[in-house]
């Protein structure tokens, strides 16, 4: 089974974190949600929603990850930047060639202020297109998903369900993300 790690932090953005946990999981991956905040499970999300997580991220080093997802919101991204285990996670990630992605506000702040950016073209949300622009020189507007090898990125909110969908198809196969999009009644 291929196994996910979603971490969460207060002010993650919770449709990123949730529609592609949910998703994830209806396509069959085991996926695990890690709270990035100090001994503490539940997190409270941009909009007041608490989330509780599977594990602490501390629980998450030992293990490979077929995929990292990193949901965006602020302060949600600045919580997952300043994450010394999950950055050195998504290091070895991009360093072993196994997918990392991110959507939202975290490729320019998670990935981009940590280094882990500048070889890939790569989206975020408009609000920080500017400075992603300072950490790749391939930065893509106006596109709802950028996947450039194993870097799969997105812009927002409104652009979480292709960004799961995309997810899908990485993990499994475009057919799998097409039967789990038909079931949700969304297209592909």
């Amino acid at each position: 089974m291929n196994n996910v790690l979603v971490p969460v932090a207060d002010g993650s953005e919770e449709m990123e974190a949730v529609i592609t946990i949910d998703v994830l999981r209806r396509a069959g991956a085991d996926v695990c949600v890690a709270s990035v905040m100090d001994n503490r499970k539940i997190v409270t999300a941009s909009r007041g929603v608490r989330i509780e997580a599977d594990c602490l991220i501390s629980e998450c080093t030992a293990k490979t990850w077929d995929l990292i997802a990193l949901p965006g919101g602020m302060p949600g991204a600045e919580h997952l930047q300043h994450c010394a285990t999950l950055i050195t996670l998504a290091r070895t990630q991009l360093e072993s060639k196994r997918p990392l992605a991110a959507i939202c506000a975290a490729p320019a702040v998670a990935l981009g202020r940590n280094g882990l950016i500048a070889e890939f073209t790569a989206t975020c949300h408009p609000n920080f297109t500017k400075e992603l622009a300072q950490y790749t020189g391939h930065v893509v507007t106006g596109e709802p998903v950028v996947a450039d090898r194993h870097l799969i990125t997105s812009q927002g909110p409104g652009t979480a369900m292709q960004f799961a969908l995309t997810l899908v198809a990485t993990l499994f196969d475009d057919n799998k993300a097409k039967e789990v999009a038909d079931a949700m009644v969304t297209a592909w």
